[in-house]
């Protein structure tokens, strides 16, 4: 555990409970946040994660620019649902991203776990997309993704990270829960939508 990965796990823990209470400081927060965690996984030969990091620093600003500037009145954007078809198409881009990435970090490096890392970065930047877009699914596919995120990081003895992902699970149930009661979605409920 390095000063540098208790600094990063800190500021990923702000960013996250920030994220839960839609607050629009959850981007710079975590882009700083991301761009540290870039130099640690590199540092473990995580490689897939290191360039989910770097992806990651372009969609905190997609998603600061969303939360401020977004939406059809461009006053930021509110919390909405996706249609099952851009939910499915969404997970099938995630599903070829795992493999494409997979395939690659498998042939031409020496990454310690290729598809897993490939398919859990795949994933985290559907969920990231999601989240910067204000889509409630974005709690359910990061629950899963910070499930096995855990397993992975234990098993390269980056503990603190597996902690912090452990804590990301519970911030993902919190942040179901809140935004599914955000003003928007509670008015769709009430008028049977």
């Amino acid at each position: 555990m390095s000063p540098l990965e208790i600094v990063a796990a800190a500021l990923g823990v702000i960013a996250v409970w920030l994220t839960v209470k839609q607050n629009a400081w959850c981007w710079p927060i975590g882009l700083l946040m991301v761009l540290m965690y870039s130099w640690i996984f590199f540092e473990v030969k995580l490689y897939s994660d290191m360039l989910l990091q770097v992806v990651y620093a372009v969609l905190q600003l997609y998603g600061w620019w969303q939360w401020t500037r977004g939406g059809v009145q461009q006053q930021g954007r509110e919390v909405s649902r996706l249609s099952l078809p851009a939910l499915l198409l969404s997970l099938a881009i995630g599903a070829a991203g795992s493999l494409g990435l997979g395939y690659l970090m498998a042939t031409y490096t020496d990454a310690a776990a290729p598809w897993l890392d490939a398919a859990l970065t795949a994933f985290s930047l559907v969920a990231q997309v999601w989240m910067a877009q204000k889509r409630l699914e974005c709690w359910a596919l990061w629950l899963t993704v910070d499930v096995v995120f855990v397993g992975l990081f234990v098993s390269k003895e980056l503990y603190l990270t597996a902690g912090l992902y452990g804590l990301f699970c519970l911030l993902a149930l919190q942040g179901w829960r809140t935004w599914r009661r955000a003003p928007p979605l509670a008015r769709a409920k009430l008028a049977g939508a």
